[in-house]
């Protein structure tokens, strides 16, 4: 059994695309969709849309995605490790292939996670479109290299699985890609990734919104150092620096990309002291939907 869990927040029409992604996928194994939104009417729209027996509407009570999840961990659980959750948002869709190529992963006994691979539905003939292209490309270069090389890397909320019967929790206090598999790790699972499980990702568009999501993204991974110190680090300023500092000055095609790639660089450094200075300030991560609403990823609502 496959249990798809789609964590939306009051974004309808593109939830809706991303049940559809799913249902149009030739799957072989029971599965199921369930859409968590804390929105009663995101719940009444999809139903009316969407007729399939295999969908199911979750409505939370917006405490937070780690939360709902957990709540569904325990409610889905099963004692068959062959029974996956596939984790993914409302605000994104996947590829035709997707739950064939991580179900494929999985017939490795040794591999607990999964993750596929997010792309930048954005152009590249922008600046912020350019900047999440570049760090979508230095993403798949290093999980590609962890992965053959068989060490731990966090795997994208945007598209992740796992197998049931393993963990039925995890805190609360840091995103889920990051805890869970680690979480698998310390039980002596691998990670792998499906980079041909491709997850289309609209990003911020403007500035305010692209800082209050990396804002919010870099203060939930340093979290990790209150609850799982020991955890090898794949997402941090010390491993944008080494593994992402010459790969991304290499990525310019023409000037003006050249000069967008050094604007990146201090908007990454900025991000972070910004960070920094606000956990001192006892301003930390809190898992809400969404604390600050980023309007610009929303594609279609």
């Amino acid at each position: 059994m496959i249990d798809i869990i789609i964590t939306s927040y009051k974004e309808p029409n593109s939830t809706l695309r991303a049940v559809n992604a799913f249902l149009k996928q030739k799957i072989k194994e029971d599965f199921r969709i369930t859409v968590v939104d804390p929105f009663p009417e995101v719940g009444e729209f999809l139903k009316k849309k969407i007729k399939d027996t295999r969908f199911v509407f979750y409505l939370d009570s917006g405490e937070g995605k780690a939360y709902a999840l957990n709540l569904l961990f325990q409610e889905y659980g099963s004692d068959n490790k062959n029974d996956l959750f596939i984790l993914t948002d409302g605000d994104v869709y996947v590829s035709e292939n997707s739950v064939k190529e991580i179900t494929d992963k999985f017939k490795d006994e040794k591999i607990g996670c999964v993750t596929g691979k997010p792309l930048s539905v954005d152009s590249r003939n922008t600046k912020y479109g350019f900047w999440t292209i570049v760090a979508f490309a230095g993403i798949d270069k290093v999980r590609k290299r962890l992965a053959k090389e068989k060490k731990f890397f966090e795997c994208s909320g945007y598209l992740f699985a796992i197998r049931k019967s393993v963990i039925f929790d995890f805190p609360l206090e840091t995103s889920e890609d990051s805890i869970i598999p680690y979480l698998f790790w310390k039980k002596g699972y691998l990670i792998d990734y499906a980079d041909k499980a491709k997850v289309y990702v609209k990003n911020p568009s403007n500035w305010k919104d692209w800082l209050n999501q990396k804002v919010r993204n870099v203060k939930a991974h340093e979290n990790l150092n209150k609850i799982a110190p020991e955890m090898p680090r794949t997402k941090s300023l010390m491993n944008e620096i080494k593994e992402g500092a010459f790969f991304a000055i290499r990525q310019p095609k023409n000037l003006k990309e050249f000069f967008w790639v050094i604007q990146l660089y201090f908007a990454r450094l900025y991000l972070y002291i910004k960070t920094f200075k606000e956990l001192k300030k006892k301003e930390a991560y809190k898992d809400g939907w969404r604390e600050t609403e980023i309007e610009s990823t929303k594609p279609l609502d």
